[in-house]
């Protein structure tokens, strides 16, 4: 069984004076992907804000590597090999797609090893060669999600962060990257962490899963069982126990079995 390289050991995260992680722990395999699936405003983006340190915890500890690194800055929490990839991208606009990928490595020093890695994401993303000099700010929505991605990956990382990469993106386009995934994974050995509503996808590729709900871990299994659980199936597939396509209820009430 491969090392744990991330553990959250009951965590809790705080929006003002609403708690918004409730006491959660759980742990991440090197090597693995691991997904947290769950509703908006279930805590899913609080949990990754707070291990890459753009949140402190009220409570809890975050050990990566087996370093607590709770409460640290996030560019020494980057240093240490977290890349964080955020909902909404957040490219730089006015800057170009090359120089977009040039701040990822901000932490290096290793001139060759840059430009190697700049030819390795070209490779898993052609569109940005083209694109290369290009504002970022003009791309389409797809084409930033993979410049965000490659952007992460300049920092050489252990470790990503991987907040909602299917937001707002045709099906074609979320298949594909999510294909990058798993290959930046099985290829570079880059152990991930995905925040993602659509389970279906993520449940694929992933190889453990958690399912949060209002702040707490309602449950938890490898991929291919909780695929076969009724309740991922309904709540979270659009599938009820017939097995005919239903539609996403989010917000009923729901005892989990």
């Amino acid at each position: 069984m491969a090392d744990t390289l991330l553990a959250v050991a009951n965590l809790e995260t705080y929006y003002g004076p609403i708690m918004a992680i409730r006491g959660i722990s759980f742990a991440v395999p090197e090597r693995s992907v691991v997904t947290i699936l769950g509703a908006n405003g279930a805590g899913k983006s609080t949990i990754l804000k707070t291990v890459s340190g753009v949140m402190d915890p009220q409570k809890g500890t975050v050990t990566f590597a087996g370093r607590e690194i709770q409460g640290m800055d996030p560019d020494k929490v980057t240093r240490l090999g977290i890349s964080h990839v955020p909902e909404g991208r957040e490219v730089f606009p006015f800057l170009s797609v090359r120089e977009n990928l040039l701040m990822g490595a901000f932490t290096r020093r290793d001139v060759a090893g840059v430009a190697e890695d700049l030819e390795l994401v070209y490779s898993y993303f052609p569109v940005l060669r083209s694109r290369a000099e290009q504002r970022a700010g003009s791309l389409s929505g797809g084409e930033q999600q993979m410049l965000a991605i490659s952007r992460a990956l300049m920092a050489r990382p252990r470790m990503m962060l991987l907040d909602e990469p299917s937001l707002g993106l045709s099906p074609r386009l979320v298949k594909e990257i999510f294909e990058i995934i798993a290959r930046i994974n099985r290829e570079r050995g880059v152990t991930v962490l995905l925040v993602e509503q659509n389970a279906n996808m993520a449940l694929h590729i992933a190889d453990y899963g958690y399912v949060l709900e209002v702040g707490r871990i309602v449950m938890e299994d490898t991929c291919p069982r909780l695929l076969e659980k009724e309740d991922i199936k309904e709540f979270y597939l659009g599938m009820k126990e017939s097995g005919v396509r239903g539609t996403r209820r989010w917000k009923r009430k729901k005892t989990w079995r």
